[in-house]
């Protein structure tokens, strides 16, 4: 890897203002790529075309999402982060604009694409924590800010449900551009400015992606245990709306109230960030993948029944959120001054295995429904236990603050 070494930089300190303001942020941003799923079965109502045409504007921004931060993400290793972030703060508030403006699918589908693009923020403030905290608290801190990006997760189904079913789905971006309006003014003033660790070119830094691939088998590890669940996470939550609007008659507010049940999993999810700094996070990753197996078998059981669904809800988030922090408290030990390309490396792999989870979920939905849904996550939930346990590390992950 083509890197200089730079001396020590005394950096700012990670104060409960920037800590909070940092969650607030990453919670609110992230929002933006999960506002349209509870809106699908509006979206193909407006345009007048089908579910699975639909589903393409979720898949698109998931695909956008994962563009941007592989292009944009490792930047933070070279240039300075709020600047980074000042910049695309703006392509946000536009590919907001376009999309609730958008007249036609195909047209909602790219703005969804730049949207998700833009979106990445959160990927340069979580190694932001990381980089600021003090190395014996930095799964707690990392932990804090994973909280509010798991609910922004959450809770964006919630709120983009009940806008979209009383004011209709475009008064939802339209409320998105100018919450995005009002951070992008409390991130200029109040976040701390970090300067950066690489010395080389835009070119060179790209390619240190594929060495770090090479170097690190516990990234590779942690990417695909993370893309194979987020795949299930993301199967589940873009055909909830069919199945609710099938056997229950339900609209686009209720698929939005799962939403607070899942919170529920991410809050204990979150709790995970202080086990991490105590315990070994690979034992900690077996527990949290059952989880989510456990939670397609009780979903296959309980297309007709509520109670069922909300349970699963719960198992399905926690698994899915804890094993998401305790891979990021795995990679953020390996190569402090590449924490951002390292990050690149596993959100990248995350979300594309979000937007594959999506497309597998729309085009089954079609063909086999419910059934056909949950049968795919427990597949890629088996798939995922047995990679996990044929990859048992012989040493125990050393602690965060090594």
């Amino acid at each position: 890897m083509t890197t200089a070494a730079s001396p020590a930089k005394k950096h700012p300190e990670l104060t409960t203002l920037t800590l909070w303001i940092m969650t607030i942020a990453t919670g609110l941003i992230v929002a933006n790529l999960y506002y349209n799923q509870p809106l699908l079965e509006d979206i193909a109502r407006t345009f007048h075309t089908t579910k699975g045409k639909a589903g393409q504007v979720s898949i698109l921004t998931q695909v956008g999402y994962a563009t941007g931060m592989l292009f944009l993400a490792p930047l933070a290793d070279m240039v300075k982060r709020k600047r980074l972030m000042v910049i695309v703060f703006a392509f946000i508030v536009l590919s907001l604009i376009i999309t609730a403006m958008a007249p036609s699918i195909n047209v909602l589908i790219i703005a969804s694409f730049f949207l998700g693009a833009s979106s990445m923020i959160p990927q340069l403030l979580v190694p932001m924590a990381a980089h600021l905290a003090k190395p014996h608290e930095r799964g707690k801190k990392i932990g804090v800010v994973m909280g509010g990006l798991l609910i922004g997760i959450l809770l964006s189904r919630t709120v983009s449900g009940y806008i979209g079913e009383y004011f209709g789905w475009r008064a939802v971006f339209y409320a998105a551009a100018i919450i995005m309006l009002v951070l992008w003014l409390m991130i200029g003033l109040f976040l701390p400015e970090v300067e950066p660790d690489y010395k080389g070119s835009y070119k060179k830094l790209m390619g240190s992606l594929i060495t770090l691939v090479k170097e690190e088998p516990k990234l590779r590890l942690a990417a695909l245990r993370g893309a194979l669940c987020f795949a299930c996470f993301s199967a589940f939550w873009t055909t909830i709306v069919f199945l609710l609007k099938q056997n229950f008659d339900m609209g686009s507010a209720v698929a939005g109230e799962f939403g607070l049940v899942g919170a529920f999993g991410a809050i204990a999810a979150g709790m995970m960030g202080r086990l991490s700094d105590r315990m070994d996070a690979y034992k900690l990753s077996g527990f949290t993948l059952m989880l989510i197996l456990v939670s397609f078998i009780i979903f296959i059981f309980s297309g007709h029944s509520i109670i069922g669904l909300i349970i699963g809800v719960i198992v399905l988030d926690m698994g899915v959120q804890a094993t998401h922090i305790s891979n990021q408290s795995i990679i953020f030990t390996l190569k402090p001054e590449a924490r951002n390309r390292i990050n690149t490396v596993y959100m990248v792999s995350y979300f594309m295995g979000g937007s594959v989870g999506t497309l597998f979920a729309t085009q089954l939905w079609n063909n086999y429904q419910w059934n056909g849904v949950c049968i795919t996550g427990i597949t890629l939930s088996v798939i995922t236990l047995i990679i996990h346990f044929a990859n048992n590390p012989k040493a125990e992950t050393k602690p965060l603050n090594a």
